[in-house]
C-alpha cells in the first residue's frame, strides 16, 4: 500500500510540474506579438512612407500636402511597432518634414496676401494725386 501512495504522490508531482510548464509556456508566448498583427502594422508602415514621400514632393499643394502629412504621421505612430519599423520612421519623418513645409507656405502666403492688400489701401489715397498731376502734365503740353 504505502508503494501505490508513493507512485500516486509521484505522478501528482510530474502533473504538476507539467501544468507548470504547460503555464509559462503560455505567459512566455503571450508577451510576444501575434505574427499576424505585424502583417497588419507592416501595411501601415509602407501607407506612412508612401503618404509621406507625397507629403514632401508636393509641399506646393497644400491641400494636397497638409491631409498627406497628417494621415503619413498617424500611420508611421501605428506602425512603429511592427518588424519594419525603418519605413514607419520614413513616413514620420518625411510626412512631419511635408507638413511644415506645406504650412510655412500657407503662411507666408497669407502674410504676404495681407501685406499686398494693406499697400493697396494705401496707395488709393496717393492714386488721386498721382492721376490729377498726371492730367495737368498732359495738358500743359498742349
Amino acid at each position: 500500500m504505502d508503494e501505490e501512495k508513493k507512485e500516486i504522490i509521484e505522478i501528482e508531482k510530474v502533473k504538476e510540474t507539467e501544468n507548470a510548464e504547460v503555464i509559462q509556456k503560455e505567459t512566455t508566448t503571450d508577451k510576444k506579438q501575434d505574427p499576424k498583427t505585424k502583417k497588419n502594422r507592416k501595411g501601415f508602415c509602407i501607407t506612412s512612407m508612401v503618404l509621406g514621400i507625397i507629403a514632401l514632393v508636393f509641399f506646393w499643394l497644400w491641400y494636397l500636402s497638409i491631409p498627406c502629412g497628417i494621415l503619413a504621421i498617424i500611420f508611421g505612430v501605428l506602425g512603429i511597432k511592427s518588424v519594419n519599423k525603418g519605413m514607419a520612421i520614413a513616413g514620420l519623418v518625411t510626412g512631419s518634414i511635408g507638413l511644415v513645409i506645406s504650412i510655412l507656405i500657407v503662411i507666408i502666403i497669407l502674410i504676404v496676401g495681407i501685406a499686398i492688400g494693406v499697400s493697396d489701401v494705401f496707395n488709393d489715397v496717393d492714386d488721386d494725386n498721382y492721376y490729377n498731376h498726371h492730367y495737368r502734365n498732359y495738358h500743359f503740353y498742349d
